[in-house]
Parts: C-alpha cells; structure tokens; sequence
C-alpha cells in the first residue's frame, strides 16, 4: 500500500462518479418540461386566438339572425296583407255571387218602370249585371268610334270608353247617391250602382241600333222610347224611396236628366253622320270654275288690213 497499490478498493470509491449521467437526465428532464410549458404556452395563445375568432363569428352570426329574423317579418307582413287583401276580395263575392236567370230577369225589369209610391220597391243589391252592362257600353262605343273614325289626340280608343263608361257610371252614382243622403232617400251606394247600371240597359240597345242604321229619326224614336222607359224606371224606384215632393223634383230630375243627356252625349259626340250624309248626298266637292287670264299672241299689221278688207269686201 505504501508504494502505491494498482488494487481498486471499491468501498472507498466516491459515489459521485455516474453524476454527469444524472445531470444529463436533469437535463432532458428541464428540456422536456420546457417544451411542455412552450407547447402549452402555444395551445393557449391558439385558444385566445381562437376565442377572438369564434367572437367575431358569432357576433357576425348574431348579425345575420338578426337580418334573417327581419327578412322573416317582412315577409310574414306581407303574407298577412296579401290574406287580408283575399278576405277583403272575399267580402265582395256575395255582391258577384248571382245566376244567369237571375240577370236576365233584372235585365227585363229595368225596361218596365213600376207605379208604387207606397212602399219602397226592391233594388237588387249585386254587380256583375251592372258591371256586365257597363263592358257591353264600353265595346258599342269603341265599335262606334271606329266605324266614325274618331281621332283621339290625347290617349287611345280603348282608353277613353273606359274612362268614358265607368266615369259616368261611378261618378254620377256617387253623386245622385250624395243628392239621396241630403234629400233622406232610404237607398245604399251599392243599390244605387246596381240600379244606374242597370239603367244603361236602354243605352246599350239604342246605340247598338244607331250605330248600324244611321237616321236621326230613328236615334230619337229609340231615344225617347228605350232610353225614357229605362229613365223612368230609376226614376219611379227613387220616388218611392223619397219623403217629399220638392226632395222627389230635384232627385230624379236630376237622375233623369244626366241620363238622358249622356245618350245624347254618346251618339254625338263619338258618330259622325251628319257629315256622312252630306257627303252622300252632295258627293265630291267639286271646286269652283275660275277665269284664268291668257296672253294674245300680237299679229302684225299687215294681216290684220288684209282681213279687215276681205270683210269688207264680203259685206
């Protein structure tokens, strides 16, 4: 022992000969757990950023099902007006809701006025007659404008029967109905346009005629006969729904003369005959004859003494 041993004492060895394999776990060790720390670190930073993204795409989807729920209103508002609007369609059906014979009856009766004062005679509270009426006015006229050839400056054919036709029929039930209100006449504003439509009955027939047979004598027979027996229909259904008689004068004078005076309307102002007869009659205008100045040729001397001789000779 004393010159220096080669014999290893086991027991006397340091325990700290494998340190640095032990340091080198530590190491791995801290390594591994900062990577853990990192990817943690990481997966937090992704979760924020995440959670920033899925808060600006739900704030977007809340916008969106804002906009939607809106869209879905909108639209439920307008469903509802457009079944409000088809009940309020379905209110009218009864006024339409009529049979053929039923018209046709009516149709009569609007050419035979009724005596009765008594009580108030019934009116017939539908449309389609009337309506029906009014179309059948609207293609006499038209037929009657075309056969005249009327110029319209201002609109198309179409357009003014239309507007013709339905104007005098709507307006001047409103007016007569507005008379019958100050006059304290028992009638509605429906009674009162089935009653005036109706009474274009006799309108209908007397241009139909007049528009094909063209005499004046003719118009003013079927005037004063078709026209005046439809007249005095209304007029005998509204004096049996008038208190009164100065009440009575002024309703249906004026309801008989607005009608009468729009036949006389309508067959004048849309059917030229009396043009058409003169024409006939006279035929073309033929102008007048016109003396037109000529020149004279001049002719010399010579040839007017040598026929002045011979004259005189002959004579």
């Amino acid at each position: 022992q004393g010159g220096g041993s080669a014999v290893i004492d086991m027991e006397n060895m340091d325990d700290t000969s494998g340190s640095s394999f032990e340091d080198m776990g530590e190491m791995h060790q801290r390594m591994k757990e900062e990577e853990e720390e990192e990817a943690e670190g990481e997966a937090g930073a992704a979760e924020e950023e995440d959670g920033e993204f899925l808060g600006m795409k739900g704030l977007r989807g809340q916008l969106g099902r804002q906009v939607a729920d809106q869209m879905w209103q909108a639209g439920k508002r307008q469903a509802s007006r457009a079944f409000s609007l088809y009940a309020n369609i379905d209110i009218l059906r009864p006024y339409f809701d009529v049979e053929p014979v039923q018209v046709r009856a009516r149709l009569l009766e609007s050419m035979i006025p009724v005596k009765m004062i008594n009580f108030p005679q019934k009116i017939a509270g539908e449309l389609y007659g009337p309506l029906m009426l009014v179309f059948t006015l609207v293609a006499i006229l038209l037929h009657g404008m075309k056969t005249s050839d009327t110029i319209i400056r201002e609109g198309t054919l179409m357009g003014t029967a239309i507007g013709t036709c339905f104007g005098y029929w709507l307006g001047v039930s409103s007016f007569i109905y507005f008379l019958a209100y100050l006059c304290n006449a028992q009638i509605t504003m429906v009674q009162m346009l089935s009653l005036l439509g109706y009474g274009l009955f006799g309108h209908c027939i007397t241009l139909f005629v007049t528009y094909n047979i063209h005499f004046h004598s003719l118009f003013y027979v079927f005037w004063l006969g078709v026209g005046g027996l439809s007249t005095l229909r209304m007029v005998a259904v509204l004096v049996s729904r008038t208190v009164g008689h100065t009440q009575r004068l002024i309703l249906c004078g004026t309801l008989a003369a607005l009608h009468m005076l729009f036949l006389l309307y309508l067959h004048f102002a849309y059917h030229k005959v009396v043009e058409g007869i003169l024409d006939t009659l006279e035929g073309p205008n033929v102008p007048p004859f016109q003396r037109v100045a000529r020149d004279i040729p001049v002719v010399p001397n010579a040839v007017l003494n040598t026929t002045a001789k011979a004259v005189a000779l002959t004579l």
